[in-house]
């Protein structure tokens, strides 16, 4: 029996030599190929059936097993294409379970690589597992084979494990050279070793040395597997289509993953070139995520579009965009010394309990010098040009999936010294890798069974598109587009032909819900129409802020629109508005000076005498058919001196919606007093009839009495209510915008807060200042449409408008009944039962009501 902590390798006379194996010790076995490590772990396995130890063999999916006698040993078979985090837990658990003091056998490592087409990859995985079986005090072999590896990666083995022991079969004579044996030492350790039988004998001599090692197979060139493959990609170029086509769909496997949708759409529009272009644009290795493929995608489809191609060329700007692999984020955690702590925060119990924690850890990491090498390369090739830092994870932006404005986007002005801009762009990289443990984007995956799915953070890097006005940096004009209009105020439009949420400068303002401030919404049928205002009230409903890139304090701002033009903006600025004339009399009368009236972005000129709505009405039509299914896009746009525009498509996504649903027939209104509410156009979420179980109602002269805080506390009772009454079919109403980050303009709930309900509606009180905002295209509107929630909107002082709030009023408030364990404001937030009330809409006649079901 050997001693507690020491262990033989069955072979005496090398234990002698290395003075033996301890408890603890990875073993890494350079090889040439599998046979020489089958004799070494004979030898092992042998001495420790003997002693009558505990073994372990994972086999990593391979069919030549490294042990032929499997008696007395445990065997798990892992197949490493489950991908790195699925393969890497598993076998974590797998140590777990077998506690401490285990004796295993690990098949080869250069399988995982040849698998995971990463050394990353293999380097994290040894990095985690090692020092897990280190801490256990378990023993362990692997293989690894010789000259498949970059030094890199031999040097970061040689730094983890305890020894690297090189096997050499020369003339049917087995050789052991030691290169690392931690912690001991000997005058003759580390000189070739001949093993016969089970004695070794150091070869000292320098003759003998010399004649041996001659014969080795030395490789000074040691390309990275990702590498070789990128080579043998470009090679085939030359070769028949067959290959091409082969190597095509392992580049598409390795970059975009398997999806079967997307993978499709990719053969198609993706020749072997352009996946080539996309990974030598690649930092790091492993998937680009979502959101790189819908914007590439999107644009190939574009210009290779049978149609309408060569429009499309001449008015799209080019890109040149980076990637950071997802494998890099993987690597950042590893190195961090996080993997623990993301496997803790993985599980059932620790998903919102150790998330603080690693969102801390997140921000706070470093990159090894080799990516942040990569980093200044790529910052070198941007110069000072603006750039932005976009999250892009794996399951973002997929059918079914949008998770819209759940992960950041990090603007990077670009200005300073190239170390202060390498600082400002890791920041950015930080900041997007931590959002993963936002709450929001934390509730969303588990509300939608995705918490344990692998969510690798992939991250797109885009030159910002726009120029410089004076010391602000913009695109003209930007937005989002949907090739469905699901949100129809009028009879008269035509959904199929899409809509567009359109603001001036960076589209920021157009994806969120902004305070006091409205994107040009344009139904691409008439762009002409207007929304639900009248035409004195166009100043109001209209964008009176500008997100720009101040280069002179390196940072994202908002300034007024009069701040943003008042520098040539390199074209004709009526294009976009016009002075406000109703202000300007007004000064006039007052005898100031009529110029320093407000500027007034009505797009009234782009949408009457430019090709711009044409273009994007045809961009969505080509993407949608392309696609099978509704689309959502970002897009910028720039005008040149002549008037003449490009355009940029910055991301595209599958819309996600539950469809318009069979007709349904409304019931007529025989006496107006009999509906809860009834409208015509002004709601989203297709045809349907519903049930109404509960209306949970906010009074909104009671709400507006409120402190500030005392609007957000109203926020989280909603929140509470949302939880207590899930799986019933509640209709949630309240005053002005839901979701505002302003209070005094509606309840400044999160989306989680609200996610359970059926039916969200939204109450114009406007002589309060309390106004619905058509806001479609928003990423508040987009969780809306992804949760199936129906949606409504009443505009006070409509004719078209039945709203009979007192009624409402009138029946009991079953708040406490409800809710016995948290107080509730009772005053602002009322609970009705409402058996027997339906919900009613009708797309084809725009009617919405929501009464009761006479026949009950």
């Amino acid at each position: 029996m050997d001693r507690i902590d020491n262990i033989s390798t069955g072979m005496k006379g090398f234990d002698k030599a290395i003075d033996m194996l301890k408890l603890g010790d990875n073993v890494v076995w350079q090889i040439n190929h599998i046979q020489e490590y089958k004799k070494v772990v004979k030898y092992y396995v042998d001495q420790l059936k003997l002693n009558n130890r505990k073994i372990v063999y994972i086999n990593f999916g391979n069919e030549n097993l490294v042990i032929d006698e499997l008696n007395k040993i445990k065997v798990y078979d892992l197949n490493p294409s489950i991908g790195f985090e699925k393969f890497t837990t598993t076998i974590h658990n797998i140590i777990s379970e077998e506690g401490t003091e285990t004796f295993y056998v690990f098949g080869d490592l250069t399988e995982l690589q040849k698998s995971w087409y990463s050394e990353l990859m293999t380097m994290n995985f040894f990095k985690v597992i090692f020092s897990y079986l280190n801490k256990l005090r378990c023993v362990a072999y692997f293989a690894i084979e010789r000259n498949e590896h970059t030094y890199d990666t031999i040097s970061e083995l040689r730094k983890t494990t305890q020894l690297l022991l090189d096997i050499y079969e020369v003339d049917n004579t087995l050789y052991i050279y030691p290169r690392k044996v931690l912690n001991r030492y000997s005058q003759t350790m580390f000189f070739p070793h001949k093993i016969i039988e089970d004695n070794a004998i150091p070869i000292t001599s320098s003759l003998d040395t010399t004649e041996l090692v001659s014969k080795f197979k030395w490789n000074s060139r040691r390309l990275a597997y990702w590498r070789r493959t990128l080579n043998k990609a470009k090679d085939s170029l030359r070769k028949e289509s067959n290959n091409q086509e082969d190597m095509k769909e392992l580049l598409i496997n390795i970059l975009i993953g398997k999806d079967s949708k997307i993978n499709e759409m990719c053969s198609k529009y993706f020749n072997l070139s352009d996946l080539i272009e996309i990974a030598y644009r690649e930092i790091g290795t492993g998937f680009i995520g979502g959101k790189s493929i819908g914007m590439l995608l999107a644009t190939s489809i574009l210009r290779k579009s049978e149609e309408y191609k060569e429009q499309f060329n001449e008015l799209l700007e080019s890109h040149d965009s980076f990637f950071i692999g997802a494998d890099i984020f993987y690597s950042y955690i590893v190195e961090n010394g996080m993997w623990d702590l993301r496997i803790k925060q993985k599980t059932e119990e620790g998903y919102f309990k150790y998330s603080s924690e690693l969102k801390y850890k997140l921000e706070s990491g470093r990159f090894s010098d080799m990516i942040k090498e990569q980093f200044m390369h790529m910052l070198e090739y941007y110069g000072q040009s603006p750039i932005v830092v976009r999250s892009s994870s794996l399951l973002e932006d997929s059918f079914g999936n949008a998770f819209a404005g759940k992960y950041e986007s990090v603007f990077c002005v670009n200005q300073g010294t190239p170390e202060e801009r390498l600082e400002a762009f890791e920041n950015a990289v930080r900041t997007v890798y931590a959002s993963t443990m936002n709450q929001d984007a934390l509730n969303y995956r588990k509300n939608r069974g995705l918490d344990k799915k692998d969510e690798q953070m992939a991250i797109l890097v885009q030159r910002v598109s726009g120029d410089y006005y004076g010391q602000y940096f913009f695109p003209h004009i930007a937005g989002v587009g949907n090739s469905s209009n699901l949100y129809v105020w009028n009879k008269k439009i035509d959904m199929n032909a899409g809509m567009l949420r359109l603001v001036f400068g960076l589209g920021t303002r157009a994806v969120d819900r902004v305070h006091s401030d409205y994107a040009r919404i344009i139904t691409l049928d008439d762009p002409m129409r207007l929304p639900l205002i009248n035409f004195e009230d166009e100043q109001k409903f209209s964008q009176h802020d500008v997100d720009v890139l101040d280069f002179k304090n390196n940072k994202l701002t908002t300034v007024s629109i009069n701040e943003a033009i008042k520098n040539d903006i390199k074209t004709d600025i009526n294009i976009f508005g016009r002075k406000d004339y109703k202000t300007q009399q007004i000064l006039r009368e007052m005898r100031k000076d009529p110029s320093t009236a407000p500027f007034l972005l009505n797009f009234q000129q782009l949408l009457k005498y430019s090709k711009f709505p044409e273009v994007m009405k045809k961009v969505l039509q080509v993407l949608s058919k392309e696609y099978k299914y509704p689309v959502d896009i970002e897009f910028t746009a720039n005008f040149n001196k002549s008037n003449k525009f490009t355009f940029n498509i910055v991301q595209c996504r599958p819309l996600q919606t539950r469809g318009l649903g069979k007709s349904v027939k409304v019931p007529k209104l025989l006496d107006k007093n009999s509906c809860v509410f009834s409208s015509v156009g002004n709601f989203m979420g297709g045809n349907i009839r519903l049930p109404i179980d509960y209306i949970v109602f906010v009074d909104s002269k009671e709400y507006i009495n409120l402190s500030h805080e005392g609007k957000y506390n109203i926020a989280r009772q909603i929140g509470i209510i949302n939880q207590k009454l899930k799986n019933k079919n509640v209709m949630l109403m309240g005053p002005g915008r839901w979701g505002t980050s302003t209070p005094a303009l509606g309840v400044p709930v999160h989306f989680t807060e609200l996610c359970n309900m059926s039916v969200m509606c939204e109450i114009a009180y406007s002589n309060e200042g309390l106004m619905p905002e058509l806001s479609y295209g928003s990423h508040f509107f987009q969780d809306l449409v992804e949760a199936g929630i129906f949606y409504v909107a009443l505009f006070d002082n409509n004719k078209d408008i039945v709203f009979n709030e007192e009624k409402l009023k009138s029946y009991k408030n079953i708040v406490k009944e409800i809710i016995k364990e948290t107080n509730i404001n009772i005053d602002v937030i009322k609970i009705y039962k409402t058996k027997g009330l339906e919900i009613y809409s009708d797309i084809t006649t725009q009617i919405v009501t929501c009464a009761y079901d006479t026949s009950l």
